[in-house]
């Protein structure tokens, strides 16, 4: 997902130096309407090549991205691998429940019985004899050895168990974690997907909506410009345009993809829309959601001997509370978000080099981020340390594409896409931000000046 949270407006300072006006007032532009489809016009130019031979004619590609005045496709895209209709999906009377639901359900059991365990250790150490506790403290020291070698072969168990479930990342080459089985957890995401469309299901935009065409356009063309890539053409995406606030986007493992329009508001252009979603075909293709669930899982399962441990050596059931908070904290904070925030970097990465094949503008993306941060500073929304979340902060995320551009300039460059024209859009808001900052300093010169001028005169008294 893409992990912003409130609802930032629409910062964009890519174009045309009037955009301090929009940015000053309170007012939500709605880039993507059905009239103004300026945006997608321009952009005709610079994806009428892609990176790979087409069965399609010459005249079938140089029409990709015609969009008329009324927001409305004037063909179909059924060459690309792309559902643009609505799927419900009806789960049949009786089926077996996946393997990852399974020990989702049971984790509170495993905990429960860890506790359990621990505390009855503890009562059964405290209701022994004090001779007898000295007679299995010196056992213990006898055979200390032996206890060391039976917690070594636990911990080779782990070890072992670890390294027979590494795979290669797709795309990056990156060893990781799998421990769920891929389809098992695509039933799974099934469920979330049924979830969400109840929830969401009176929420959904028409097919005929300009913004659900405008997602169903770049989409596609990102789909088709990657179909090079088994992954990706392995997948029917289904577009689901939500009305809601939010700025978000995420696409299902299962290829379910939902976009809240609240995003479409916060973009400024189809470059850094192609960016977002390209972002997140990358979670889908890089199956992040099985990587994390089986990292979720490991580590779950080696807390409950540290949960044990916890609350049979904690004197009362208050400290063991206390210890077992402790260790969830430790086990989020050290590794779970850590681990989180390096996915989320990948995908940026994989999901910028998708956008170069497609011909984008991939400068733009970092612009993208420097609006976010630009709207949580200008709507007072605190800022966190990026130790507490779950994805990079905004700036970091706007320095890290920028090393990439780079390369992803070259890639797009060896696509044969056509030359960017124009200026730099980073260079754009950059030059907009001191323009900005010096309009308010004008502005807080003249309030200071016109306060000096109103202050009352004092009176002096007449010779």
């Amino acid at each position: 997902r893409l992990g912003l949270s409130g609802i930032a407006r629409n910062c964009a300072l890519t174009g045309s130096p009037n955009y301090d006006k929009d940015l000053i007032s309170k007012g939500q532009r709605w880039l993507l309407n059905a009239s103004n489809t300026e945006v997608c016009k321009n952009a005709h130019h610079s994806w009428r090549r892609f990176c790979f031979q087409s069965s399609r004619t010459q005249q079938e590609k140089a029409s990709f991205f015609p969009i008329s005045s009324a927001g409305q496709h004037p063909h179909p895209f059924s060459a690309w691998n792309i559902h643009i209709f609505r799927c419900f999906h009806i789960s049949p009377s009786f089926q077996a429940a996946p393997v990852s639901l399974f020990w989702i359900i049971i984790k509170p059991a495993q905990k429960l019985l860890a506790i359990i365990l621990g505390r009855s250790i503890r009562n059964w150490w405290k209701a022994l004899p004090p001779n007898k506790r000295e007679l299995l403290k010196e056992r213990a020291r006898k055979n200390k050895w032996k206890i060391l070698l039976g917690v070594s072969s636990l911990g080779v168990l782990f070890v072992v168990f670890y390294f027979t479930h590494l795979e290669e990342t797709p795309m990056t080459g990156r060893p990781r974690l799998l421990v769920f089985g891929k389809e098992h957890f695509r039933e799974l995401s099934q469920m979330e997907y049924d979830m969400w469309m109840e929830e969401f299901q009176s929420k959904m935009l028409p097919e005929t909506d300009a913004r659900y065409q405008v997602v169903e356009t770049v989409l596609g063309h990102l789909s088709e410009s990657n179909k090079d890539i088994p992954r990706i053409s392995a997948f029917q995406w289904v577009i689901h345009v939500v009305d809601e606030p939010d700025i978000n986007a995420f696409v299902l493992p299962n290829g379910q993809v939902f976009v809240f329009t609240g995003l479409l508001d916060a973009v400024s252009d189809v470059h850094q829309l192609s960016f977002i979603l390209g972002h997140e075909i990358a979670h889908a293709v890089l199956e992040h959601a099985a990587e994390k669930a089986s990292l979720v899982h490991f580590l779950d399962f080696l807390s409950l001997i540290f949960l044990t441990l916890i609350w049979a050596i904690c004197p009362r059931d208050s400290l063991a509370v206390v210890g077992q908070w402790i260790q969830s904290k430790l086990k989020e904070f050290v590794f779970a978000r850590p681990y989180s925030r390096i996915l989320e970097a990948e995908a940026d990465k994989v999901g910028l080099e998708l956008a170069a094949k497609a011909c984008v503008d991939v400068r733009a993306s970092s612009v993208f981020w420097q609006q976010m941060e630009l709207a949580r500073s200008i709507q007072g929304e605190p800022k966190l340390p990026e130790w507490l979340s779950t994805h990079p902060s905004h700036e970091n995320r706007a320095e890290h594409l920028d090393r990439l551009i780079p390369e992803a300039l070259k890639i797009r460059e060896s696509c044969n896409c056509p030359s960017l024209s124009g200026p730099d859009p980073r260079l754009i808001f950059k030059h907009n931000i001191q323009y900005l900052l010096e309009l308010s300093k004008d502005q807080e010169t003249s309030n200071s000046t016109k306060q000096e001028l109103s202050k009352p005169k004092p009176d002096f008294p007449q010779k």
